[in-house]
């Protein structure tokens, strides 16, 4: 049993085909397939069900996959701790932000890990979408903060970090805030949602809270939204950490519109597996993983 194979079978278990698990795992579809079917052998097991379109875990397989799953984290804190125990302070370290994460508990963490080790730049940069996760891809970005949407779980370590809830909202004379019934989407198209771009190159481009078929204005930050939608020009969704103060005068209100309903987004502190650990990125980690205790 190696742990390559138990990559395969998680892969097919999240993917839900042996085909996704072969395009995630840049492998053919047999090479997949002759993987499982090796592991079955050496472990004299059944583990997935092939009788429908889509194999199915056999109850001795739940079993296994669970315990796979442990043994997979604990490989790669293994393997962590390894690099580290190897590893130099480096010149700099590049952190990639969602940008509606509130700043507080990492700005706390970084001022730390700076007067242990000042002779290290700290490059932070905040992302929109797509953007930390292209970042962490390409070799940019030692840890982001993002959510896991589109990022290949086999390539990363991932943690839960804080959960930030986006409202929809609008200035109060906005006319559809003027009114408590719900909008349909047919009804909001007629007024400009104000969004904020992806800051990726557009290859693993994520979309969220678009109204279909409707007027956009893009802007590059919150800031310059959060301006827009009290100059009465549009409507969109922010996170409720940006906005306490305007919802409490009642300079913005929530918009009760047809699947825009106030959302909760998880976020995640993310570095992936195979890249070198340093003593002050380690340190980072660390830290961000114990600042919420």
């Amino acid at each position: 049993m190696t742990y390559e194979q138990l990559v395969v079978l998680h892969a097919i278990v999240t993917e839900g085909t042996f085909r996704g698990a072969a395009e995630r795992l840049h492998k053919s579809q047999s090479a997949i397939s002759h993987m499982l079917k090796k592991l079955e052998a050496e472990i004299d097991m059944v583990l997935l069900s092939r009788e429908a379109y889509r194999p199915k875990l056999t109850p001795a397989g739940e079993v296994f996959y669970r315990q796979a799953i442990r043994v997979m984290q604990q490989m790669n804190e293994l393997g962590s701790l390894a690099k580290t125990l190897n590893a130099t302070q480096e010149a700099e370290v590049s952190l990639a932000i969602a940008a509606t994460l509130p700043l507080q508990r990492v700005l706390e963490v970084i001022g730390h890990v700076r007067a242990k080790f000042p002779a290290t730049h700290i490059h932070l940069s905040r992302e929109s979408m797509s953007g930390p996760i292209e970042r962490l891809l390409h070799d940019r970005a030692d840890i982001i903060i993002a959510s896991m949407d589109g990022v290949p779980v086999e390539q990363v370590e991932a943690v839960s970090f804080a959960d930030v809830t986006i409202l929809p909202v609008a200035h109060p004379e906005f006319e559809p805030a003027q009114s408590r019934h719900m909008k349909t989407i047919a009804e909001m198209q007629t007024y400009t949602q104000i969004i904020v771009a992806d800051s990726g190159s557009g290859a693993l481009s994520q979309s969220r809270d678009l109204l279909p078929g409707g007027l956009r204005w893009t802007v590059t930050d919150f800031a310059a939204k959060k301006e827009i939608l009290q100059a009465k020009l549009g409507w969109g969704g922010i996170p409720e950490h940006m906005i306490i103060e305007e919802l409490a005068r009642g300079e913005l209100v929530l918009l009760n519109v047809e699947g825009f309903q106030p959302r909760q987004s998880r976020l995640f502190q993310i570095r992936k597996r195979d890249r070198d650990v340093g003593v002050v990125a380690q340190s980072i980690w660390d830290d961000l993983m114990a600042s919420d205790s």
